[in-house]
């Protein structure tokens, strides 16, 4: 996997974000006879070849560009989307939360658009597999896309299936094979029970979820079990600052909330967790509480078919290309 690791200068195939005076961001990959062309001028892509990282190059008009290869980070907040994405504050949580480590046999389940997945195989390394579930054909072939664009490949230790979690993971896993479990869905409850099975002792569940609603139910059902340790709850809030001399203050905007992360251990079969002591509060749910965990209620947000389609050209359109480029590409496709 070659994608975000690449060093040296600019050469035909890289992917370049080139940055304007007044903070304006634009993303090419270089290719022989590329050219740039805005309303400011002409960049030839060849411009850049031979250039290092960090360099900044003029158009035919003499505007400036600052030249970069694009972080993980950046990738994920630009590219197609079919669903919605897991932000970069939060993936980072994910990782270090479920302690996810080089050489890990993860599974995700949903797929999305892929940006939590290309975190994953980052963190797993060469020597670890990440099998990701996902239930939408479409939703799968716009990450498929992403992915193989982002890395140049399609990587070999991931594996997608096109699902449900709760049906194909016996079939894919064997019981107590997998180290870690990102569950990114509607109803993560669903699916505690197959995990539990495939989980090994002391492997790690994370649940990411948008609404309270769905972060009480989920963390009940894992209780219930008494297969996990007790569930530990939060999210996160990044607020950025704006910092220019002695006009040091906080940005007015902040990426607050974006989801919720709840996580849990495996424990030993047969083990018996000691009982813990809580206040009086309620810690159940009834029939009528059932009608707020409704896919509208905890805001399940759906996607035009149209829009769909248009997402899943664009990501594999981004993906040959960077096939291509890498070398990797059916040349004859």
């Amino acid at each position: 996997m070659t994608g975000g690791a690449v060093r040296g200068p600019f050469r035909f195939g890289d992917r370049v974000q080139l940055t304007d005076s007044k903070g304006r961001l634009r993303t090419i990959m270089l290719k022989e006879g590329g050219e740039l062309h805005t309303h400011h001028g002409v960049l030839r892509h060849s411009q850049l070849v031979g250039l290092p990282d960090g360099s900044v190059v003029e158009n035919s008009a003499g505007h400036e560009y600052l030249a970069l290869r694009p972080l993980l980070s950046d990738f994920v907040m630009s590219m197609p989307r079919g669903a919605a994405i897991v932000y970069p504050k939060d993936a980072a949580q994910i990782i270090a939360q479920a302690d996810v480590f080089p050489g890990a046999t993860v599974v995700e389940a949903g797929l999305g658009s892929g940006a939590l997945a290309l975190w994953l195989l980052r963190a797993i390394g060469p020597a670890g597999r990440l099998v990701s579930f996902e239930r939408r054909a479409e939703f799968a072939d716009v990450a498929r896309a992403n992915i193989a664009t982002f890395l140049g490949e399609d990587p070999g230790n991931h594996e997608i299936v096109v699902g449900d979690l709760v049906d194909e993971l016996p079939a894919v896993l064997a019981a107590g094979a997998v180290d870690r479990v990102v569950l990114d869905m509607l109803a993560p409850w669903d699916c505690i029970d197959a995990v539990s099975d495939a989980l090994t002792p002391g492997g790690v569940v994370l649940c990411y979820v948008a609404t309270a609603t769905q972060l009480s139910r989920v963390a009940e059902y894992i209780r219930g079990t008494e297969r996990f340790t007790e569930p530990i709850a939060n999210e996160t809030m990044v607020r950025g600052w704006h910092v220019q001399g002695l006009a040091v203050r906080p940005d007015h905007r902040m990426v607050a909330h974006t989801g919720f992360l709840l996580t849990a251990r495996r424990l030993a079969p047969g083990t018996v967790p000691p009982e813990r002591r809580r206040r009086g509060n309620k810690t159940s749910y009834s029939d009528d509480d059932l009608e707020l965990w409704t896919p509208g209620a905890v805001g399940d947000r759906e996607i035009t078919d149209r829009n769909l389609r248009k997402r899943v050209r664009e990501a594999e359109r981004a993906a040959e290309g960077a096939r291509r480029a890498s070398g990797t590409g059916d040349e004859n496709a």
